[in-house]
């Protein structure tokens, strides 16, 4: 039997609490709505007043008086209590007891519940955010989220660009809510499509999961438990990591990441077979200086079945991961996350030219990344060029 529906759009408070930890687990809007008795819709009203982000609960401030002890001012001025000893009872002084009373009708008017609920509604005005207030800071934010960088790498490029001006500095966190909270007005709207995600309200990580699927064993596959030490502490350049992303019709393009600088490659491939992607990549690695080229490591796909030609012709050794273990080449995955903002996913990516590409992935090595200190890919490889000389 299927649960009753209400066509009303209004929701408890309860039911707007239980919306929000829904929301957060990941659960769909039907999920959500099923479990509330209430039309999709509903629920889609509600998150993008927000934007996806749960509104923070509201809570009086210590220093403010609260309804007990309002009730004692009500009390005290009942029983012809002066102000002072009124103020000696709550333990406040007694210019605060005289601003609450006259500005509640005075002695003859004052009623300790209307007064309380005249002070919760007047507390609740809108507070601009940082990012409201500076202009400038406003401007530098746009100009860069137009150029596809997130909000983490924006916050973590001001911090890196202004150290001693805090004025300047602004979290992701502020960035996301002025993108989807837009009566915010502080960030206009067509922005969010600058964003990987393209999404118009935030979503919980926990909405979605991709599970690797079956890959193709490999003739004389060296496991990446053999891979030496050095390559896993990212301590010498030139150690790759690289996969196929995929698009429709069959369209792949296989990127390479450098494990110590993150820097990207885009290859062009004529088809997933092994001969068409070995072929690809030695002719783009062909490109790399000496001192960058040392191993790759791939994922278990079938393409880089013919590894070997791979290593004759490089001279880079290759190693595969486990079998459903991407998380063992976590740089080339994170990336790929990354380009999917170029290249989503169900699109045809065939027609690129190996130039485009290059111009892709060049847009990509110009934005900060958090875990280089907000260094970009290509300032970090630079610099690992000019301290090996």
């Amino acid at each position: 039997m299927q649960p009753h529906v209400s066509k009303t759009r209004g929701l408890t408070p309860q039911q707007k609490q239980e919306l929000w930890e829904r929301w957060k687990k990941g659960q769909s809007l039907s999920e959500i709505g099923r479990a509330l008795g209430k039309h999709a819709g509903s629920i889609t009203g509600m998150l993008a007043i927000h934007g996806g982000i749960a509104p923070l609960g509201r809570s009086r401030s210590a220093r403010v008086l609260n309804t007990g002890e309002r009730e004692e001012i009500s009390r005290g001025l009942s029983a012809g209590l002066s102000l002072s000893q009124i103020a000696d009872q709550i333990r406040r002084s007694t210019s605060t007891v005289s601003r609450e009373i006259h500005r509640n009708g005075g002695r003859s008017e004052y009623r300790a519940n209307l007064a309380d609920q005249r002070a919760w509604m007047q507390s609740k005005r809108p507070k601009k955010c940082s990012l409201a207030l500076n202009e400038v800071l406003q401007i530098i934010v746009a100009s860069k989220l137009r150029l596809d960088w997130s909000p983490e790498q924006v916050a973590g490029w001001l911090k890196r660009q202004f150290p001693d001006d805090k004025s300047m500095h602004v979290s992701h966190e502020t960035i996301y809510r002025s993108l989807f909270i837009q009566a915010r007005g502080v960030l206009k709207k067509e922005l969010i499509k600058h964003l990987r995600s393209r999404r118009s309200m935030r979503r919980s990580r926990h909405s979605s999961s991709e599970e690797e699927g079956a890959r193709t064993s490999i003739s004389d596959a060296v496991s990446i438990r053999a891979r030496p030490k050095e390559i896993e502490d990212r301590a010498i350049p030139g150690h790759w990591e690289g996969d196929l992303i995929s698009g429709s019709k069959n369209s792949h393009i296989a990127t390479l990441v450098e494990r110590q600088s993150r820097f990207t490659m885009l290859v062009h491939v004529a088809g997933k077979d092994t001969t068409s992607v070995v072929s690809a990549l030695c002719r783009e690695v062909g490109r790399l200086p000496e001192e960058l080229k040392k191993s790759l490591t791939w994922d278990r796909g079938g393409e880089l079945g013919n590894h070997k030609a791979f290593t004759l012709a490089t001279d880079m050794q290759v190693y595969f991961c486990d079998p459903q273990s991407p998380w063992q080449r976590g740089s080339n995955e994170n990336t790929n996350r990354l380009l999917r903002q170029y290249f989503p996913k169900k699109t045809d990516i065939s027609g690129y030219s190996q130039e485009e590409l290059d111009a892709f992935s060049r847009k990509l090595n110009e934005r900060p990344r958090k875990t280089l200190n907000y260094l970009t890919p290509a300032e970090k490889l630079q610099s690992i060029f000019a301290l090996t000389g």
